[in-house]
């Protein structure tokens, strides 16, 4: 009874700590978990819709082939690019609506200059200072003169459309373009696009500047508290004011990009771009690192909105379908990000 009595109270108390350790480490597995689910949902989903066009009976005929997904996937380059060009201002908790016409002015000045006969590396440094010019002039507006940076950059990408219309009289420009960058819109290295290849290599110098350099740690700090980032002693007028030239370098760089995706510059261009790349800007949160703005979640929610259209295509749905896919995209996105960022502050 005594030895009992003795052994009693200590498997009493043995047992919730013992309880405690197990439920906590429950908890912790579920909690990775469901943080895996959350970050490749989106990926998840993109595989399912190509596996689902790849069934049906209108689609399954031209669908899964190489040829097709050589297709799609060169197709989104170029978006890739313009919409790291969003991103940077986005993270910043700002809107760059004049990426689209940053791009299409830099397609048109890269092709003029080509077209000139000029040295192709000249087109591209002009291309890159075109759209750097942009950016520090959307820069120099929200920052020094203290303008609403969704008024500027609208603005501003009024007044690009109207130059780019000057420039060309509506007219695309297609003579005179070089075969050595034209090749660099057609051609595959091992079945995958040269222009994929440089639009990624693109991303993957974005993400090491946003994660693992003090510049895109403080990008982020700014982000997510401006005020408290400049209590702390960040230069946040510098550091916005740098996220819309960096913006602006990068939607040149797309624009010479699509010279080379298209074989023309075309005056209009830059316009269709700019709904998708905030599409998938503001997708890119619920993807990879939910409820932060990054750079493979927007390669992924690329990939998720290139299948859905292109399925489409294939299945002969109206032009404006792909309106209809990515202006819900956009509200969706929105929504998510402001839920999986509310949720993260909690």
């Amino acid at each position: 009874m005594s030895e009992s009595a003795e052994s009693g109270p200590n498997t009493a108390e043995d047992m919730p700590a013992d309880g405690a350790a197990l439920t906590g480490s429950r908890e912790k597995s579920k909690g990775r978990m469901s943080a895996a689910i959350e970050a490749y949902t989106l990926l998840f989903l993109a595989l399912l819709v190509a596996v689902l066009f790849s069934e049906l009976p209108a689609t399954s005929g031209v669908f899964p082939t190489a040829a097709n997904f050589q297709a799609i996937a060169g197709g989104q380059a170029v978006l890739i690019v313009a919409t790291l060009a969003v991103l940077i201002p986005l993270i910043c908790d700002e809107f760059d609506l004049s990426v689209g016409a940053n791009l299409g002015l830099a397609s048109v000045v890269s092709a003029s200059v080509m077209a000139a006969g000029l040295p192709l590396i000249v087109a591209v440094i002009a291309g890159l200072v075109s759209g750097g010019v942009v950016g520090v002039v959307n820069g120099l507006l929200v920052t020094r003169v203290g303008v609403n940076a969704v008024i500027v950059t609208l603005g501003v990408s009024v007044i690009i459309h109207g130059i780019v219309q000057y420039k060309t009289g509506g007219k695309s420009i297609t003579e005179g373009l070089p075969d050595s960058w034209l090749s660099v819109g057609s051609e595959s290295i091992f079945g995958i696009p040269v222009i994929l290849l440089i639009a990624l290599v693109i991303a993957a110098i974005v993400y090491y500047l946003l994660t693992y350099t003090p510049y895109g740690r403080q990008l982020y700090m700014m982000g997510a508290n401006r005020q408290a980032a400049k209590l702390v002693g960040l230069r946040t007028n510098w550091l916005l004011f740098s996220c819309f030239v960096v913006g602006g370098l990068l939607a040149g760089f797309a624009g010479v990009l699509q010279v080379a995706r298209a074989g023309a510059a075309a005056p209009s261009v830059g316009e269709t771009f700019t709904l998708p790349a905030f599409a998938a800007a503001f997708l890119s949160a619920a993807a990879i690192k939910p409820g932060r703005y990054n750079v493979w979640g927007s390669v992924v929610a690329i990939s998720f909105l290139a299948v859905i259209n292109g399925g489409l295509n294939i299945a002969g749905a109206s032009v404006y379908i792909a309106d209809f896919v990515n202006g819900t995209a956009l509200i969706a996105g929105v929504a998510l990000a402001v839920f999986l960022r509310r949720r993260r502050g909690a």
